[in-house]
């Protein structure tokens, strides 16, 4: 089996730490039980070789061998592939993970993240606050029927879902009990404390 890497900034601002994305990626291998290890890449004065690997100069990507995927849906993605933990093999559950994790990218996190922007930034007239409100409401609709979004099981879709909505902005942004329950109770797993435990004191002893 080729070995998992994970590349992370080496150092980033005390804000963003516990919610950068290469916390997905092992979260992902510690809820799999994927043997993978952690790389440093540069936050400042990033090389060409960082752009080789991912274009836009973020972080993380992943390498499985000879192979390296940039964006975190498109690692999580991968290593679900590897492990039936996190994505079922029947076609059926199947598709109900791939649309739940896509749509935990595509329509809530492609709003709650510009949303998110324009609130810390202070603009008094945020735009993006009724259509945020509404993808909300969808998931706290969906969440007050079931426990899990596919396979009435914890899949790679949840893994992906709570780490979008647990943002202390966003979580605050309205009474969505199920939402909330659902945050809480997904990064309450083992794996999750595991792998934001390991990110903070990853940035803690580059300071």
């Amino acid at each position: 089996m080729s070995e998992l890497t994970i590349w992370a900034y080496d150092w980033v601002p005390d804000g963003p730490r516990g919610f950068v994305r290469d916390l997905r990626l092992r979260w992902a291998c510690e809820e799999a039980g994927l043997p993978y290890r952690v790389e440093s890449t540069p936050f400042k004065d990033r090389s060409e070789e960082h752009f080789k690997h991912q274009p836009f100069g973020q972080a993380p990507w992943l390498t499985d061998g000879d192979l390296s995927i940039f964006e975190s849906g498109a690692g999580l993605l991968h290593l679900a592939g590897k492990s039936e933990k996190l994505m079922p093999r029947d076609p059926v559950e199947e598709a109900e993970t791939l649309q739940w994790t896509i749509a935990a990218l595509n329509s809530v996190e492609m709003v709650s993240v510009p949303w998110w922007f324009l609130e810390v930034s202070g603009t008094k007239d945020n735009g993006l606050t009724g259509w945020l409100e509404s993808r909300l409401d969808h998931v706290e609709r969906v969440l007050k029927e079931r426990e899990w979004l596919a396979a009435s099981r914890f899949t790679v879709a949840d893994l992906l879902m709570a780490d979008v909505l647990r943002v202390e902005k966003v979580r605050a942004f309205g009474d969505r009990p199920a939402t909330e329950s659902y945050v809480t109770r997904i990064t309450d797993r083992r794996a999750f404390k595991k792998a934001h435990a390991d990110q903070m004191a990853h940035f803690a002893n580059a300071d």
